[in-house]
């Protein structure tokens, strides 16, 4: 009996995933745990090992289209066993036994008379869609029971609804033509039955806001022209969801933001006279985020409601302090975790920065490194930002953007002297933190980096 291999869940609250490469194909022999396919996620690009040894026998999802977890994608028979032949339609039903139900999916409308193919387009009187799909055609204006699926079983797929995008929207009902709309179902071109199993849908935490898109009316699907020369650039996985993960703060999170400035003259001071020794002994870049990021620790271990998450009718305070910091590629924005952050020195957070950005900027993390963060540090100041407003890094409850380190004249003991200052900004949730314990906490980081001096421990 064939064994049937379905989407895995990639870690912590993934939903879906897109098989971009197959790497087998019908017929191959696999051993248990080959790579099957490479998939990319909304955080990890990962291969699927197979979980039998056996000979593929038939590969139900094609490249290039996003499932979600725990949908069916391909069958294997396992040696010694033989393959039991499956039409479509039966392959479907039985990954609809196997799939959970979490979401009552979108139900065509049996008497829309610009749905030529809709009877035999439905099995029990209901169209089913991915949640992929259902999000894709949403905010593009798309109306599904008006699209042609090329998928299995005449399911509507992402490429589907991708080519619609592409061609510039979906015309008016109103243009087609009447023949075209009073063709009776048994005259339309022969199709097979949809797929009636039903997918998991994104969690209520993870799914973006619901958004009413316009209907498509002009050059695309939210009619923003598109003139001679423009470069359309199609959206990524990562980048939609970094887009979906930043409305839901926004909407979700009532963000409030205060700053206050710091003096680290001695930090810059005590940072340029050690850095090469460290360099050559610990064979890892001294930079400055590591005293910044282990003040935070130090703060957080003082405050600790400002390592805590909002859950409804509850706030849970975490116990281990887990920093998030943002990590930038060419085409997206990764964070990182640094796992029990107040348990390390400023030379294994050193480390712990550096291996984490080489392995990010390499395509190499793991879900275990990017899940688990409790509070996030961010270093803009790297591109040469001195004042910004960072988004909270959903569920948690503050971020804290670190500027550039600037030279500034200031004023001390009723004289004007050059100074190496920074500004802190920190974003926070308004429905767990209050202005009150928030300036405490970067009045606490302030003291800490000020204090840095040759006494400083860094091991």
């Amino acid at each position: 009996m064939a064994t049937k291999v379905l989407m895995p869940q990639l870690g912590e609250s993934v939903t879906e995933g897109t098989i971009t490469k197959w790497l087998v194909k019908v017929g191959d022999v696999v051993k248990k745990y080959d790579p099957l396919a490479e998939v990319t996620t909304d955080k990890v690009n990962a291969e699927v090992p197979s979980t039998v040894s056996g000979r593929v026998t038939e590969i139900v999802v094609p490249e290039g289209e996003t499932v979600a977890v725990g949908t069916l994608i391909l069958y294997i028979e396992e040696e010694g066993g033989a393959a039991e032949p499956q039409t479509p339609a039966a392959a479907d039903v039985s990954a609809a036994a196997d799939t959970t139900v979490s979401a009552e999916p979108v139900s065509a409308t049996p008497n829309d008379p610009s749905r030529p193919a809709a009877a035999a387009k439905q099995q029990g009187g209901k169209q089913r869609y991915s949640p992929a799909v259902l999000r894709l055609a949403q905010e593009h204006g798309i109306d599904l029971s008006r699209v042609q699926g090329t998928g299995l079983g005449g399911r509507v797929t992402r490429k589907d609804v991708q080519a619609i995008i592409d061609a510039g929207g979906q015309p008016p009902a109103a243009a087609e033509t009447p023949a075209a709309a009073e063709t009776p179902a048994a005259a339309a071109p022969a199709q097979q039955p949809a797929e009636v199993a039903a997918v998991s849908a994104p969690s209520a935490q993870h799914a973006a806001p619901a958004v009413s898109a316009p209907a498509a009316t002009g050059a695309n699907a939210f009619d923003i022209p598109v003139a001679p020369g423009d470069q359309i650039i199609p959206v990524t996985p990562v980048r939609r969801t970094i887009a979906n993960r930043m409305v839901q703060s926004k909407h979700e999170a009532p963000h409030a933001w205060t700053m206050v400035e710091v003096d680290v003259t001695n930090l810059v001071n005590f940072r340029n006279q050690v850095k090469e020794e460290f360099k050559r002994k610990e064979g890892v870049n001294l930079t400055f985020l590591p005293f910044f990021i282990k003040a935070v620790v130090e703060a957080l271990k003082e405050y600790p409601m400002l390592n805590s998450t909002w859950a409804g009718d509850k706030i849970i305070v975490r116990k281990n302090i887990n920093i998030s910091i943002a990590v930038a590629t060419e085409d997206a924005l990764f964070v990182p975790v640094i796992k029990d952050a107040d348990q390390k020195s400023i030379l294994g957070i050193a480390k712990s920065i550096e291996d984490l950005a080489a392995r990010t900027r390499a395509g190499k993390l793991t879900m275990d490194d990017m899940s688990g963060g409790t509070f996030t540090v961010n270093n803009t100041g790297s591109f040469g930002s001195v004042l910004s407003m960072p988004i909270i890094n959903a569920p948690q409850a503050a971020i804290l953007s670190v500027e550039a380190i600037v030279k500034r004249p200031v004023v001390i003991d009723d004289m004007i002297a050059i100074r190496s200052m920074v500004n802190l900004c920190l974003s926070l949730d308004h429905r767990v933190l209050d202005g009150l314990i928030c300036g405490r906490f970067l009045q606490s980081v302030k003291q800490k980096l000020e204090a840095i001096g040759p006494d400083t421990k860094l091991y």
